[in-house]
């Protein structure tokens, strides 16, 4: 066996090959650092089972053959003589498991240096439990290393040539000599000046946990607005984004907006206008009680202060698709008795064909595909089904209902369901967009454009879904009241090369939101740009010798023109690149 040194990813770390490997080795010195690891390989094969194998005080070795060694079982009565593969202990394993079954099998620690944990137990290894990110791991050295891969050899079971493949070569190539990730994580957030997070709690195994964007904490007790007001502000405080976050995202629970409701900071003037509102007249004298006041500077101590909050766009579009529309739907007279029905039929569908393999085939047999079950955790999958279903011919799907024992859909219900999907189409297609990788500045016009394509398809609808269209459009205007007109939001969309101010139908606000971009670029243009702060040159000659000449009026230079680079930025192209041709948009974006 040879040993091969990575010099790219590994770092004194020698990654142990056999002789068969077709690569030499880079060094004598590398081939002496083999001697330990090749020497532990090689136990197996000569027959020294107890040297490298858990269970290999259970057998007593008697002679070797070929390719084979022959060994008897301690635990069996009389010479039982079993007979193994040199390079693996598969039917010594299968010898123990088939005969010895009953018999509390304890492993023990190689006296090679593969040092395992001790383990009793009626049925072999206790399962390992759910790892952990150690962030303090203290770099793998070159001997621990060579051991633990041929304890993973010896252990599994494995060829010895398994460490000449290319592919396990590749990996211990890429093994980290330590885990930093935690410290570069923050160094790099130390560089950046401003960070959004989204925080979200989800429970698994009856436990409770809290991830914002770069951690999961867990949270014992009970889910209140101030536990997760608290955890959220150490998090922010542990990476050093205290004064950074400009915002945190989180879903519609009442606890989140609770939580931003109370710990959100009080800014500078409404503190004024309280102080005036409650400031004394000249002619009173205040009296205070001091006990309120002590205890009001403790309050304000521990006071907690949480950055902006932004309820999530695919949420709130979620609970437009379910809650709003099911509203609509459930208390209008014209589409309340059809709804009920065809939806009714469509779940007995989706049932049928989830529990029972006959229906579900029967379901192939007919529509040459299977339906989509709607669940709760997975936005959209509602509206999917009952696309499935609309897209199946009504005399398909009746015939499917007749097979399956259930009752066939009318026309009027086939059609509101194909009415459902031509109104629902716009509203879960922007949802599938926010759902995915985009900026800030994508909420703004897919808001605007769902709005226009959901009444667009009104003309298109019966009596039975016309009020729908409309219903959507208000949900959208009342649960993004405070987002279709906010400030921030506009910029966003409008710094974003892709949308700029295309899509604003409405001139007045185009010409509004370009003049919102224009002042914001002369906010933070850079004084760089402007001549004025760049110092005049001086001159040896004396006031007097200078008021000699007479001059021509130099012409002036040019000076940053923020209404030059909004025009500029509007007449270029749409790819994301040309924010580094304009530095004040490239800073609102």
């Amino acid at each position: 066996m040879r040993a091969f040194q990575g010099q790219d990813h590994l770092k004194n770390q020698t990654v142990i090959y056999p002789h068969s490997a077709p690569h030499p080795p880079h060094s004598i010195q590398e081939q002496s650092s083999s001697h330990d690891t090749r020497w532990l390989l090689l136990h197996l094969a000569r027959g020294d089972l107890k040297e490298v194998w858990k269970y290999g005080h259970y057998f007593e070795f008697l002679s070797t053959k070929d390719l084979n060694i022959k060994v008897r079982c301690t635990l069996c009565v009389g010479e039982k003589v079993l007979s193994t593969f040199k390079n693996t202990t598969s039917n010594l394993k299968k010898h123990l498991e088939s005969q010895h079954s009953t018999v509390k099998l304890t492993e023990r620690v190689p006296p090679s240096g593969l040092k395992q944990r001790a383990v009793t137990s009626a049925e072999g290894p206790t399962p390992p439990k759910q790892q952990k990110l150690d962030f303090g791991a203290k770099p793998v050295s070159d001997e621990e290393l060579k051991k633990l891969v041929a304890q993973y050899i010896v252990e599994e079971m494995l060829p010895i040539n398994t460490v000449d493949s290319p592919s396990f070569r590749a990996i211990i190539k890429k093994i980290p000599t330590s885990v930093n990730a935690e410290l570069n994580l923050k160094a790099t957030l130390n560089e950046i000046d401003f960070v959004s997070t989204t925080a979200d709690i989800w429970t698994a195994n009856n436990r409770s946990y809290m991830g914002v964007a770069l951690a999961c904490r867990r949270i014992r007790g009970r889910h209140t607005y101030d536990v997760i007001g608290t955890e959220i502000e150490n998090i922010h405080s542990s990476y050093g984004l205290l004064n950074k976050v400009v915002a945190t995202v989180t879903d519609n629970g009442s606890n989140f907006v609770k939580a931003f409701q109370v710990y959100h900071p009080v800014t500078e003037s409404d503190d004024e206008t309280e102080e005036e509102e409650s400031s004394p007249k000249d002619d009173d004298v205040p009296f205070s009680d001091l006990s309120e006041i002590l205890s009001a500077e403790n309050e304000s101590d521990g006071q907690l202060s949480l950055p902006p909050h932004r309820r999530c766009a695919s949420h709130t579009i979620n609970i437009i698709c379910t809650r709003d529309v099911e509203k609509h739907l459930t208390t209008n007279a014209e589409s309340r008795a059809v709804y009920r029905s065809s939806t009714a039929k469509c779940t007995a569908l989706w049932t049928k064909s989830s529990r029972s393999t006959l229906a579900s085939e029967t379901v192939e047999e007919i529509s040459k595909r299977k339906l989509l079950i709607p669940t709760s955790t997975r936005w959209n999958s509602f509206f999917d089904a009952v696309k499935r279903i609309a897209e199946i011919p009504m005399v398909e799907l009746n015939t499917l209902c007749t097979k399956l024992g259930l009752k066939c859909f009318k026309d009027q219900e086939y059609q509101f369901l194909h009415e459902y999907c031509m109104a629902m189409k716009p509203l879960t297609a922007a949802l599938d967009i926010l759902q995915g990788d985009c900026p800030y500045g994508t909420l703004l016009p897919t808001l605007e454009v769902l709005m226009q394509k959901t009444q667009a398809v009104k003309d298109d609808l019966s009596r039975m879904t016309a009020g729908l269209p409309d219903a959507i459009v208000q949900a959208i205007q009342t649960r993004f009241a405070g987002v279709l007109d906010d400030k921030d939001a506009l910029l966003a969309a409008a710094s974003c090369p892709k949308f700029k101010l295309r899509w604003l139908r409405d001139a007045g606000r185009r010409e509004r939101v370009k003049q919102l971009l224009t002042a914001e670029c002369c906010t933070t243009a850079p004084l760089a740009k402007n001549p004025a702060s760049v110092p005049s040159a001086t001159t040896s000659s004396s006031q007097g010798e200078m008021d000699f000449f007479t001059f021509e009026a130099e012409p002036e230079e040019e000076t940053y023109s923020a209404e030059k680079e909004v025009m500029d930025y509007l007449m270029s192209g749409y790819d994301l690149q040309i924010l580094h041709k304009f530095s004040s948009i490239k800073t609102i974006f």
